[in-house]
């Protein structure tokens, strides 16, 4: 197949996998942008029917707002086309134009298929075997990707929200009851991850590594922080059950999934993320699209209290004021101040200045902008 007429173009992104891929994006020699959905016999094909693609449509579609026969249909004048990938990796991918309009076409997928996953791929997989470390790979698709950029920004503020999901998960995990034996033997700062590679070609990709090599109680670690952090997506990004199913995961790891949820609705982008470690057969895959994480938020809009957790705090008597129940110690961290919980003690006879041991309760949400509110509930006491 050869002459300078032949439109070809090249796999960008696979959109969907299921024993083969099943939909991908893809951008010819001048930018254009196309989407190609497998075709029968079968679920293992490697025929496509290619449509070029409007990239705000694109865009609608991988953020689970577009379902993928109607993106097919806007295709420019009615055209489409049939490729056939004979070789797989970085080949070309040479398109034959149809005769009938893409209207007519009885190779278009059903109606309401849209995307809830992400794109799935094993680059993960492939660094973390060529680094020997856990690596964290995560794509994003805000609005203003339709012209190849992302701002500053968005991305460093996806960053951020990434890491401290990473570090609750990762604190959650080792200290939870399935790590109590171990105690005291973690990593403290075994959550942190170095972005090794900027944005992988052709998206929005981010490569994250473990800050530390391999050892005992480092990567190890971070890998079960990850594992809690599958657990989190798998149980929480439904938004018919999300309410109940962030109970588990206290305090701070709830938090910074909703704040991480309510930045993804506010810039108009999914979150997509896989990972692996250096003994992993497969990356694992998760993520939200845009439109999932609207629908969660949705849920969760007005929620005060997400989760509460045991705190012990230590140090000299500051303030205390009895009949509104407030108080404050001078701890080496600074003023840690709360106030007595419902079924808490009195604070008549305890003295400012005198060291005391506070035992409360943590109770950490979210106020209706969405940032982190932490109260400290004072349940019981006695002199340190």
């Amino acid at each position: 197949m050869s002459g300078d007429a032949v439109k070809a173009i090249k796999l960008t992104d696979v959109l969907f996998y299921y024993d083969g891929v099943q939909v991908f994006a893809g951008r010819d020699a001048i930018g254009g942008h196309y989407v190609g959905a497998a075709i029968g016999p079968g679920i293992v094909t490697n025929r496509y029917m290619v449509t070029g693609a409007d990239p705000e449509r694109l865009r609608q579609f991988r953020g689970g707002h577009l379902d993928l026969r109607t993106l097919l249909l806007e295709a420019p004048e009615g055209e489409w086309f049939i490729t056939v990938d004979k070789e797989g990796g970085d080949s070309p991918l040479y398109l034959e134009p149809q005769p009938v309009p893409v209207a007519e076409s009885d190779c278009l997928p059903g109606p309401n298929f849209t995307l809830e996953d992400g794109p799935v791929n094993d680059l993960a997989l492939q660094h973390a075997r060529e680094r020997g470390n856990v690596i964290l790979e995560f794509s994003a698709e805000p609005p203003e990707a339709v012209d190849h950029r992302i701002r500053a920004t968005t991305l460093g503020n996806i960053l951020i929200r990434v890491q401290t999901v990473v570090k609750y998960a990762y604190e959650s995990a080792v200290r939870g009851p399935a790590a109590a034996p171990r105690r005291g033997r973690y990593a403290a700062d075994g959550y942190l991850m170095d972005v090794v590679v900027p944005a992988a070609p052709g998206s929005f990709r981010v490569v994250l590594e473990a800050a530390k090599q391999p050892n005992m109680f480092g990567s190890g670690e971070l890998a079960r922080g990850l594992q809690r952090l599958d657990e989190v997506f798998a149980d929480a990004t439904d938004p018919d059950t999300v309410r109940e199913a962030l109970k588990p995961y206290q305090g701070r790891l709830a938090v910074s999934f909703v704040q991480l949820l309510r930045f993804l609705v506010d810039n108009q982008t999914g979150l997509y993320y896989s990972w692996a470690d250096r003994m992993s057969t497969e990356a694992r895959h998760s993520g939200v699209s845009e439109a999932v994480a609207r629908h969660l938020m949705e849920q969760l809009s007005g929620l005060e209290n997400i989760a509460t957790e045991d705190a012990t705090i230590i140090g000299e008597l500051e303030m205390v004021k009895r009949s509104a129940g407030d108080w404050g110690l001078l701890t080496a961290a600074g003023v840690k101040s709360g106030k007595v919980g419902d079924e808490g003690p009195s604070l008549n006879g305890l003295q400012v200045g005198k060291r005391y041991r506070f035992h409360c309760l943590e109770n950490t949400g979210v106020d209706g902008a969405g940032k982190e509110k932490t109260t400290l509930y004072l349940q019981k006491f006695e002199d340190a």
